[in-house]
């Protein structure tokens, strides 16, 4: 063919250059950014086909062009995934409120970008090499698309927010205004009514109530973000921001519940009618807050991190955690506060609401997150325990240190009785948590603890419990007290009457209460015994002296047995004086008891009556009308007076 024919090496060789030619021209228009996917996949082909007919004369070679090949497809990716997620940094607007499609596509390419950084560092890369560079471009695009699926993340829940106020609560002051106060006055007022001792009706409710505080249709698109961001080692970032958010929910839960940030200073400082208000407040508020807010909130972090493992703990906990220790401080503040028997109602029950809530807090918090907010409660349940102790045993000494300067009037029921029987009977609804706390505090060597001689059989020997131990100790030290302050009348009668109204009173109130079943039949029947023996010696005390002018005794004239006439007038008219003289003072006297007034005035009359008729029938002859002031119906009806507490006179008063 002669020298003009090129050598097969020579064609090789040039059919070599032309493949490269190719290959820089495929290459080249690979780079082009304006291409088409259609495109770029034609171009993808034909790199494909040339490559295969390639003749590679050594290994490391094709090695390099290999490697050359994957860094060129690498940083295609990247561009492409770079130009999908910093388009919607040009604009900021939020990519949730363009519509789901946008949305989701922008978590596809932020995945795969993640995934990309995971292929590169797979690679061995060389420090500085174009890999490398690459890698960090693709941390920086990551950390662009993190800070965004934050800023996405956060504007979700916040603007997804769900408002809630139960309609059938209300939280208004005005309502606290216009409930009784529930307390017990404290032993300097006089005017104590019978029913002034409440417990808080919202103490026992108990109903958990899952409500959805985030829409949700938004959960669905909080779950894959937070899923993506950590599944990119940005949980921290991602946690961060849920708790921020929900913590602001929370803050604003509480101030729907009206729920003030108190330090305990301030909690100290308090007025007890501002206080009693805000305890009742802190009642309603805990159960509601614990079993609605916290429970709805623990449900919305286990939906969105539910696939997390841990991280819905954590993040509840930290999230909640501020605004349920809130709550728990206002109970440390009233725990450490003093013990004044009129608040040992409210601390029961913030003891039973919180003892009631501590298995469902226990179960929200029950990871090592929530320990700090289990313990808490705890102790917190304990102080309250022990300021509960306290101020029911500062109560006893509260009623042995009542003392009087002066007599009650009108003998009356005095209002410590009133006030120690009612607090006992509000007490009875606390007697399981009361015997809990007294254990260790039995009054066994108190006076009245054991049944009496006349009690039946089957309460003797029988367990009595410390409560029960207690309360007999309290009518007791009561008694005392009373038998001290009737000893304040100069009237020895006003005496008996003052013991037997209070001594009744005790005695109705415990048969018509649960303080039945605690004090028992045995008491109830020997303080029975005791009004109406003060009775009795109400009635000899004031009647005996008179009714002595009734009898026939020093009526007849010295040396015969005719009856003195002038004895006689003189016998009747020192009982009209006398008589006057009672009426006068025993009008303005007192029982308030309707029944054992009536009882009294009855059994007074037939005495009185009795006597005074049979008197004046015997010496009819002997004494003249003019002399007989008042017949036995005027004496029986004035006894009709006796007792109702308005003073009145029959001086001037005259038989027509």
């Amino acid at each position: 063919m002669g020298d003009c024919e090129p050598s097969v090496p020579q064609m090789e060789e040039e059919e070599e250059n032309l493949i490269a030619a190719a290959q820089n021209i495929v290459k080249a228009l690979g780079s082009n950014r304006t291409l088409t996917d259609d495109a770029r996949k034609i171009l993808a082909d034909l790199g494909t086909q040339l490559s295969s007919i390639t003749r590679v004369s050594e290994p490391q070679d094709e090695e390099a062009d290999e490697t050359e090949e994957q860094f060129i497809e690498l940083e295609e990716e990247f561009n492409l995934v770079h130009s999908k997620v910093m388009s919607w940094e040009v604009g900021k607007s939020m990519i949730w409120d363009c519509g789901q499609e946008e949305a989701y596509e922008y978590l596809r390419y932020v995945d795969q970008a993640r995934k990309l950084i995971e292929r590169l560092e797979s690679l061995n890369l060389v420090k500085g090499s174009k890999e490398d560079e690459l890698l960090r471009r693709a941390h920086d695009l990551l950390q662009t698309a993190m800070n965004r699926l934050e800023e996405e993340f956060t504007h979700l829940l916040v603007h997804n927010r769900q408002p809630f106020e139960p309609e059938h609560m209300s939280f208004r002051s005005s309502e606290d205004d216009t409930l009784d106060d529930g307390s017990i006055v404290s032993f300097g007022d006089d005017s104590v009514e019978d029913n002034v001792v409440q417990r808080d009706s919202m103490s026992r409710s108990s109903e958990e109530f899952i409500i959805e505080l985030v829409h949700p249709d938004v959960i669905p698109d909080l779950r894959c973000i937070a899923n993506l961001m950590f599944d990119s080692n940005y949980g921290r970032e991602c946690s961060q921001a849920f708790i921020n958010v929900r913590k602001d929910g929370l803050d604003d839960c509480l101030f729907i519940l009206e729920i003030e940030k108190l330090s305990i200073e301030d909690v100290l400082k308090m007025e007890w009618k501002s206080l009693n208000s805000k305890i009742r407040r802190w009642i309603r508020a805990m159960k509601i807050f614990v079993r609605i807010y916290l429970a709805s909130e623990k449900w919305l972090s286990d939906q969105i991190f539910s696939e997390l493992e841990s991280v819905s703990s954590v993040c509840f906990a930290e999230a909640s955690k501020a605004s349920i220790l809130q709550l728990l401080n206002f109970g440390e503040a009233i725990a450490i506060g003093p013990h004044q028997p009129e608040k040992l109602i409210r601390i029961l029950d913030m003891y039973e609401v919180l003892a009631d809530l501590i298995p469902d807090i226990d179960a929200m918090y029950s990871d090592e997150a929530g320990l700090c907010v289990r313990t808490e409660c705890q102790v917190i349940l304990r102080n309250l325990g022990d300021c509960a102790k306290a101020t029911f045993l500062e109560f006893e000494n509260a009623v042995a240190s009542s003392i009087s300067a002066n007599p009650f009037p009108g003998g009356g029921i005095h209002h410590l009785t009133r006030y120690v029987m009612n607090y006992m009977k509000t007490l009875i609804d606390y007697s399981k948590t009361l015997d809990e706390l007294l254990k260790g505090h039995e009054k066994e060597d108190s006076v009245d603890m054991t049944p009496d001689r006349d009690e039946d059989n089957a309460e003797r020997g029988c367990y009595i419990s410390p409560l029960a131990q207690h309360f007999r100790s309290f009518t007791s030290i009561l008694e005392c007290n009373l038998e001290d302050k009737s000893r304040l009348y100069k009237d020895e009668s006003l005496g008996h009457l003052f013991l037997m109204n209070n001594i009744h009173y005790m005695a109705e109130k415990v048969k018509n209460s649960n303080l039945r079943t605690i004090l028992g039949d045995g008491w109830i029947r020997k303080h029975n015994w005791k009004f109406q023996h003060h009775a009795m010696s109400y009635e000899r005390a004031t009647w005996s002296s008179i009714l002595s002018l009734l009898r026939d005794e020093g009526l007849t004239n010295p040396g015969s047995n005719s009856i003195s006439r002038t004895l006689l007038k003189e016998r009747l008219y020192n009982f009209y004086v006398s008589f006057e003289d009672v009426y006068k003072r025993q009008t303005g006297w007192s029982i308030p008891d309707s029944q054992l007034r009536e009882e009294l005035r009855i059994s007074t009359s037939l005495k009185v009556i009795q006597a005074y008729r049979t008197f004046v029938g015997r010496h009819t002859n002997n004494v003249s009308d003019k002399h007989i002031k008042y017949t036995a119906d005027d004496l029986e009806n004035f006894l009709l007076d006796l007792f109702e507490g308005s003073p009145r006179s029959l001086h001037g008063s005259y038989r027509k």
